[in-house]
């Protein structure tokens, strides 16, 4: 086990150091930090003095071994926008991304394993079906896109009228495909604070109704593709000659299925889990500009449109680093699910 932490370790710092240079090599891309810092007005005297002050005329490799001193010293920087240390100004909006992956990890979760299970034990049934047919749609639908329709239909409303409102059987369908509208689905609301500058969504009820839509929209990317998987891997597992056996043996099905099938098909699970979790804190982005939700998406987003290298730099590092600590705890986690599994790397 210590081993394998240093390894992960010895890896983290790797993937760091790719990260700060890859985001250092694109910085001269992103456009000139000093016009979105000054006005038109000012000469260009005094912004070559402000870009010599920031020390934007040093060559690459300067600018690269002055930030990685800082950075040893977990100083990455001030922030052209905020005029802060860039790791205040993301701890300030991490609460409110880590809420919504949370969020959209337990629709995820709840949702998946039962529906793919199901789809599974029944594939010939319409239910089943229905599930793969939602699940194909889901996949194709950009999160942007489901985000917009949920505003339109459970924030704003929808007044659809198709069928004869003169009629009993009409207006009550009329009143099934119609939606008064009403769920909040801008910002973030009033978070409760609870340790610092940390507030939570989680801790009120009017909190829980602002990561409703935010999160359903978040989970439509991920949702259909864990049901799909968590499916085929059950329809495999199902198949193998131990369910056979347990079967033959008498043992109840509902033993078979949840004990047996379901903890042998959620190990490839747990492996494209922790990636795909850890991928959404990038798609975030998409669904926080939507929903104007002030999490890091959303302030990455802004720091781009501003040029705000050091912001954007620090931003890298951070989904850098949460990705490399949710593949560590999924390889923890694999290892204590099958035993079988040496997380050195020496056979079992």
């Amino acid at each position: 086990m210590i081993a394998f932490l240093i390894k992960r370790l010895f890896h983290a710092l790797l993937v760091m150091f790719i990260i700060s240079v890859i985001a250092f090599a694109i910085q001269d891309n992103l456009g000139d930090p000093i016009q979105q810092m000054v006005g038109q007005s000012v000469p260009e005297s005094e912004r070559e003095a402000l870009r010599e002050q920031l020390g934007l005329n040093d060559p690459f490799l300067v600018q690269y071994l002055r930030f990685a001193g800082n950075a040893l010293q977990l100083d990455f920087g001030y922030s052209y926008i905020f005029n802060q240390p860039t790791t205040e100004v993301i701890l300030r909006h991490l609460p409110a991304t880590l809420e919504l992956v949370f969020a959209t990890t337990l629709l995820i979760v709840l949702f998946s394993v039962p529906i793919g299970v199901y789809s599974a034990i029944r594939p010939r049934a319409w239910l089943s079906r229905f599930f793969m047919g939602v699940s194909i749609i889901g996949i194709s639908i950009p999160v942007f896109l489901t985000a917009i329709m949920l505003i339109q239909l459970f924030a704003i409303g929808v007044s659809w009228s198709p069928f004869p409102a003169d009629t009993g059987w009409g207006a009550w369908l009329n009143d099934l495909v119609t939606t008064e509208g009403g769920m909040p689905a801008y910002g973030r609301g009033n978070p409760v604070p609870v340790f610092g500058t940390w507030a939570t969504n989680f801790a009120s009820l009017e909190g829980l109704t602002y990561l409703v839509l935010p999160a359903i929209s978040l989970a439509s990317i991920m949702l259909p593709l864990f049901i799909r998987l968590i499916r085929a891997e059950m329809l495999e597992v199902l198949q193998s000659e131990y369910v056979k056996f347990a079967r033959a043996k008498g043992i109840s099905l509902r033993r078979i299925y949840f004990l047996h099938a379901l903890k042998n098909t959620m190990l490839p699970v747990i492996t494209m889990g922790g990636v795909q979790i850890g991928t959404l804190v990038a798609y975030t982005i998409l669904t926080e500009t939507v929903f104007q939700w002030p999490g890091m998406g959303l302030m990455f987003l802004n720091a781009i449109q501003r040029s705000d290298v050091p912001l954007i730099i620090t931003y890298l590092m951070i989904v850098g680093l949460i990705f490399v600590i949710t593949n560590t705890l999924v390889d923890l986690i694999y290892g204590l699910v099958n035993p079988t599994v040496k997380l050195t790397g020496k056979p079992a």
